[in-house]
């Protein structure tokens, strides 16, 4: 055995690693590209792009791991699928594109230390070479809010009323690509579109890592 994955054994028994921790470490892309389906959600306004479904064990444990433990790993995988269909969607008339990764508030990212949306982003930019640029000054989220996951579909609508501002005036003639990990209402996207559209932007593409 190799010194190295001697020395991991040991690691692993002194310290078990997570169910989805363990997914994730032995994923490869080819398992992983076969259960990539984008399919536009048309019941949710405005219509989000997903690639995938939070039902399968893997992409739950990309994301999960992507966003609550930093997995390098993770993120990368992640950023290779959204890079796939980067590449897809530019093959369409976009003439100038721009990514804009859903931000945190400021004590989120104070308490995480990173953007997962924005970190998956860069990974996706840095593996093509799409003419699609990354802009995270675009959008802030100027309110706190409660974790989704813990809300009534009604009551995730309330929860991100005014919760983004675009910082500036947009083009109305560029595509923005708002990139979020997870829909499930679509409420939070639903909110961030409007505060482009505050600010002039007309064609708004809201994509998900996962639904």
């Amino acid at each position: 055995m190799h010194p190295l994955a001697a020395i991991a054994r040991v690691f692993d028994f002194i310290f078990p690693p997570r169910a989805d921790e363990i997914l994730v470490r032995n994923a490869r892309y080819e398992h992983l590209s076969r259960l990539v389906e984008p399919e536009l959600i048309e019941t949710i306004r405005p219509p989000v792009v997903a690639l995938a479904s939070f039902s399968e064990p893997l992409i739950r444990a990309l994301v999960r791991e992507a966003k609550y433990h930093a997995s390098t790993r993770a993120q990368e995988l992640l950023g290779r699928m959204l890079c796939e269909y980067l590449v897809e969607l530019s093959t369409d008339t976009f003439e100038t594109v721009v990514l804009v990764p859903m931000p945190l508030s400021p004590a989120r990212m104070q308490e995480r230390g990173f953007n997962q949306c924005e970190v998956v982003a860069r990974y996706a930019l840095t593996r093509s070479e799409v003419s699609i640029t990354l802009d995270t000054s675009i959008l802030t989220r100027v309110r706190d809010t409660e974790h989704q996951a813990r809300l009534s579909r009604a009551a995730r609508l309330r929860n991100v009323v005014g919760a983004f501002e675009a910082r500036r005036d947009l083009d109305p003639d560029t595509t923005y690509l708002l990139l979020d990990d997870v829909v499930t209402t679509g409420a939070t996207l639903a909110a961030a579109a409007k505060a482009l559209r505050a600010r002039d932007a007309k064609r708004i593409l809201p994509i998900a890592l996962a639904r």
